[in-house]
């Protein structure tokens, strides 16, 4: 069990949370939910006991896995031994008994401590070890040809596959889960919701994934009014009891702001009279009403609308046997389709199938091998790639960048479209040097918002963005009356938005179908394995 007993952190002037009394109990998933800058991994931290808290104490399991995000640490070390040192007491019998054995002569004593060394191992599962991990690994999609190899050759995302496994193994008392389903496909998502499922110990995970939240959570532990607060069950079903206690905190401070205000009128009119007593009286009520400390909610949805300046033709796209392959393999085989206007595709698949390929391709940032590719009358294609890396030109700010996009459009207008993504005034001054990844994304989504495309070509645009956000996202594409194309691992995202499925696969033809994203799991048996 993780207890917390009036723990306070804050930055500055800035308080994240106070005083916060909150267990996380054995048997129980917690999501712990938040908008972004509001402690979410602060908070972890503190958890983990990589950071300070400035007061109270935290009561932790004597065993527990933590995702920890930096792999550059691990890049000589066989991928195996890597997922081994997620138990601690293990990892060190066996690199101790491995150095013992390395001497040329053993001591009796050396005998001994081997006997210990043995026990230790033997408790921890030790002799299994390589097969358990090896399990997990293959769960979360790394094969066995990737097991011996040394993690600093396999592919980015997979390094976190890897770190995911560590702080899987040696069933631990806790888990510790920091986005865990950041670089997973569906297959390696589906397969993480059943593991935690059947994990029994203290389980706290921050995700941006709905779908995620909603699947394993049994109760979420909202940061907000300076507080941390638990609710039952999972992510939509706090969004509703939040929505009821939200109106009751706020009816409450609407109120206690309305007695200050007429205990302050009271004193202007009687402050100079013969009423000083209940002068004094009534001035005491109004220091007692503040020190209350009258708590705002920091939950804050954007709002996105995207509009187009013209409509497209009804024939919006047409695709010809296109096709790309790298060093002679292919990627995408020879691919048709018609896409007609106001279509909603969601490009969904493993990683590394092809998916960001097909994008690149409609968007012209790849070329096509082979085939055709005709867009329709009047067609405008708005993109967002994946990589954000150099897209917003650094030594300006972020207002600059877009006024310099279109030089027609008034101040207000701007001002106006960075204040829905909510940039307040000085975060809209804020220099593009120093933007946070979901600080880019909203800025790229103002700039896609401003020049009013009739399609939409979107790459992963749910990475970096908080929950609200993503929500804010999902209802934007809905409401667009022009055609959508985005890749996606967001599994609500594609049941909100979705009317048809493209499916890349590897070495196989792309799956081309027309409906929801239940429908596609249910009909098509490539969905169906997907899902187990």
């Amino acid at each position: 069990m993780f207890t917390i007993i009036d723990v306070s952190k804050a930055y500055g002037p800035k308080k994240l949370f106070e005083n916060v009394n909150v267990s996380f109990s054995p048997g129980r998933r917690y999501g712990l939910t938040g908008p972004n800058g509001s402690g979410k991994t602060t908070f972890m931290k503190i958890l983990a006991g990589d950071e300070e808290q400035d007061f109270g104490t935290i009561s932790r399991p004597k065993k527990f896995g933590i995702l920890r995000q930096d792999h550059f640490q691990y890049e000589a070390m066989r991928v195996l031994d890597v997922v081994i040192m997620g138990n601690k007491p293990l990892w060190a019998a066996l690199s101790e008994k491995n150095k013992l054995l390395e001497k040329a002569d053993l001591t009796e004593e050396d005998g001994n401590r081997l006997g210990d060394l043995e026990t230790v191992i033997a408790e921890e599962d030790g002799y299994v070890a390589e097969s358990d991990a090896a399990a997990l690994l293959q769960g979360l999609g790394v094969e066995n040809d990737g097991h011996e190899k040394p993690l600093g050759e396999l592919q980015g995302g997979y390094k976190l596959r890897v770190l995911l496994a560590q702080a899987l193994f040696g069933k631990p008392q806790g888990l510790l889960l920091d986005e865990p389903t950041n670089n997973l496909d569906l297959d390696s998502i589906r397969w993480l919701e059943l593991f935690l499922h059947e994990y029994e110990g203290a389980l706290i995970t921050i995700s941006h994934d709905r779908h995620f939240l909603n699947s394993i959570c049994t109760h979420i532990a909202d940061i907000d009014y300076e507080t941390i607060i638990t609710y039952p069950g999972g992510y939509d079903d706090m969004v509703r009891q939040k929505s009821s206690m939200r109106y009751q905190v706020e009816s409450d401070n609407a109120e206690k702001q309305k007695k200050i205000a007429q205990l302050q009128d009271f004193i202007a009119r009687f402050h100079a009279g013969t009423r000083a007593s209940q002068v004094q009286s009534r001035a005491k009520q109004i220091d007692k009403l503040k020190s209350d400390d009258l708590k705002r909610s920091n939950i804050a949805r954007p709002f996105i609308k995207f509009e187009q300046k013209n409509a497209s033709g009804k024939q919006t796209l047409v695709l010809e046997g296109i096709s790309k392959s790298y060093d002679g393999v292919s990627v995408i085989p020879p691919f048709s389709a018609i896409v007609t206007r106001g279509e909603k595709i969601c490009v969904i698949g493993k990683n590394g199938v092809g998916k960001s390929t097909l994008v690149k391709m409609l968007a012209g940032v790849e070329k096509l091998d082979a085939g055709k590719m005709t867009w329709g009358h009047q067609a405008s294609v708005g993109y967002m790639p994946q990589d954000h890396h150099g897209i917003i030109k650094k030594g300006t700010t972020a207002y600059n960048y877009l006024r310099d996009l279109d030089s027609k459009l008034y101040n207000e207008e701007i001002s106006g479209l960075m204040g829905r993504m909510l940039f307040s005034g000085e975060e809209r001054m804020k220099p593009t040097d120093t933007l946070s990844g979901g600080e880019t994304v909203r800025v790229l989504l103002c700039q896609l918002m401003m020049r009013k495309d009739n399609v939409l070509v979107l790459d992963e645009p749910t990475n970096h963005l908080d929950l609200e956000s993503i929500v804010a996202l999902a209802e934007g594409l809905q409401r667009f009356e022009g055609t959508v194309i985005v890749v996606t691992h967001d599994q609500e995202l594609i049941r909100e938005v979705a009317t048809r499925i493209w499916a890349p696969r590897k070495g196989k033809e792309v799956i081309d179908f027309g409906g929801s994203f239940d429908d596609f799991i249910l009909k098509h048996p490539d969905a169906a394995a997907q899902r187990r």
